[in-house]
């Protein structure tokens, strides 16, 4: 009897040592927590916008996504580009957001608080803040750990048109979807 309640309590040590070295390694590679006045301001950007990076593989072992913010001055909008290979979202926390796509920038969404916006890989783009004194804030989601933002060299058309009314949109620039929407073009020309 002594002896099974020796190999019950030996058996019982292994488990308590097993969960033991989980618990040190969930404590240090488990949860992370990034503090909202703590975030990276040191990633690409585009010009009339501030982006920061709260989850990275650098801050928190992210290798899939990256998350961060954006803020957008009132009135102001980014220069036109695009993030590559990476599929993004952006939910927008205050504020309006008018985005404008494609080869010219020639279709156009707004967003409003709550509202999700998806941005496909090499799509041409331009966020705007469409409210005149009110500061754009968004949350920035991304298919990779890495901050890929292209800047492009667009000359936008002057009356963008309204196109599907909200976001996410079907349309294809005149059944161009094969190339542009697949990027095989803006992959030749960043290549």
């Amino acid at each position: 009897m002594t002896g099974s309640h020796d190999h019950t309590h030996s058996g019982h040590d292994q488990n308590h040592s097993h969960d033991h070295d989980h618990a040190e390694r969930w404590k240090h590679d488990g949860v992370r927590v990034i503090p909202g006045n703590q975030l990276d301001s040191n990633v690409p950007s585009t010009a009339g916008m501030d982006r920061k990076a709260a989850i990275n593989f650098a801050r928190a072992g992210a290798q899939k996504l990256w998350a961060g913010t954006v803020t957008i001055r009132p009135d102001a909008k980014t220069g036109a580009h695009h993030h590559g290979h990476l599929e993004s979202i952006i939910y927008v926390v205050k504020g309006k957001a008018r985005m404008r796509w494609g080869d010219h920038l020639q279709f156009t969404a707004e967003a409003n608080p709550g509202d999700f916006i998806f941005v496909p890989p090499y799509v041409p783009h331009q966020e705007i803040n469409a409210s005149r004194d009110e500061v754009l804030e968004c949350v920035l989601v991304r298919s990779d750990g890495e901050a890929v933002a292209i800047n492009l060299d667009i000359e936008p058309v002057e009356k963008p048109r309204r196109s599907c009314g909200s976001i996410p949109c079907t349309a294809t620039p005149r059944g161009e979807e094969n190339d542009f929407w697949r990027g095989r073009r803006y992959r030749r020309a960043i290549a």
